[in-house]
Order: structure tokens, then sequence, then C-alpha cells
């Protein structure tokens, strides 16, 4: 599986089967769509418009294309306390990879929860804070929670995105999480011998 990130939210993940687009509402934040026709398109919360794509999924469940299972779970919204706005965790696995993606969820994941995701290798999640998603803080009391052998953070502040709320600096995600990142300008693809005991943090540039 090669990952890429396209801004915001919005990874890709790629099999020789199929295209796993998640969250892609770039058309939204000033960014073109990368989701095509033939694409699977993923949501973490349900999108205003959806981009055109072979299938789009929205919800927790259980699902089975191209060789990869994806699952979905049901997870409570990063949104105001009194708020019942609803997210869905995914987590996808091809051959032996386990990925899961947060999206816009509240660091305050239960056990339930967290047994219904089992074991992550890859944990891509949101950053920017601000009321908008997880901060920095938030983001990693859920790895700890998760406890995945690598991480891809998103949502940080980009001059080309249009966020409706600001977003932090990767920085500030850096420094709390304090492990130094691998910084790659290309596409990413992981194999399970790359795994350590260490946690690892890959910062994919557009």
């Amino acid at each position: 599986m090669e990952f890429q990130f396209f801004g915001a939210n919005c990874v890709g993940l790629i099999t020789k089967q199929a295209a796993f687009i998640v969250d892609d509402n770039l058309a939204s934040l000033g960014l073109k769509t990368v989701t095509k026709p033939e694409s699977v398109s993923l949501f973490t919360q349900l999108p205003i418009t959806t981009p055109l794509a072979r299938l789009t999924i929205t919800d927790p469940g259980e699902y089975e294309l191209s060789g990869v299972s994806i699952f979905g779970i049901a997870a409570r919204a990063h949104t105001d306390e009194l708020s019942h706005e609803t997210a869905t965790i995914y987590k996808l696995q091809h051959d032996e990879l386990r990925v899961a993606i947060v999206g816009h969820i509240h660091s305050d994941i239960s056990e339930d929860q967290l047994e219904q995701l089992g074991a992550v290798d890859i944990l891509i999640v949101p950053v920017g804070g601000n009321g908008y998603t997880l901060d920095a803080v938030g983001a990693v009391q859920l790895i700890k929670k998760i406890e995945p052998k690598l991480v891809i953070p998103t949502h940080y502040e980009d001059a080309t995105v249009k966020y409706p709320v600001p977003q932090s600096p990767l920085s500030e995600f850096l420094k709390v999480i304090g492990v130094e990142p691998q910084i790659l300008t290309a596409k990413f693809k992981p194999k399970p011998a790359d795994f350590t005991e260490q946690l690892q943090v890959v910062v994919l540039n557009r």
C-alpha cells in the first residue's frame, strides 16, 4: 500500500487494485479534488458535497473491496460538548498492514472503540486544533491510547489551504510528541519490516 498526502485531512491509500481517497473536501478549501471516477471515496464526517467516485463510504460498518478490508467505527465528532454530531474512524487492512484514520473525532475515545479498532500499524491523525479538529495535545493523547507503530500527521497550517479556522503549525505537534520526524516529499510505501518498537513519525509533503 502506498500513501499520498493531498492537504488538509485528505490522504490517498493506493494499492495495485484500487485508490482509496479519504476526506477529499479539497474543493471547498481552495484546492482541486483528487478523487477520480474509479476511486473509492471515504469520509470521516458527512461532506457537503461528494466528488464522483466508484463508491463513497460515509458510515460505520464492514466493507471488503479490491483486496482491502474496511472497518468503520462510530465515534464522537470533535465539536462542542453538547453537539450530537458523529464521525467515523476507519481501519483499513491490506495484506499485513493495518491503517487507522481517525479524522475529526474527540480525543476521549472509549475502551469499546479501542477494542473494535484493535492493533494499528499506521495512524493518520489531524493535529491543527483551534476547535476545528484535534490539537497537538489531543492528538498525542489519542496516539498514546491507540499505540500505533507509526504516525502520519495531517490538517495543520498550510498557506495554500483556505481553512475556515486557522490551524496550528506542524511544529507544535512535533514539539509535543517529541519524536524526530522523517520528512518525505514523495510517496510513502511502508513495509512491516520497517517498523520498530520505537514510535515513528512520518511527515508527507504534498
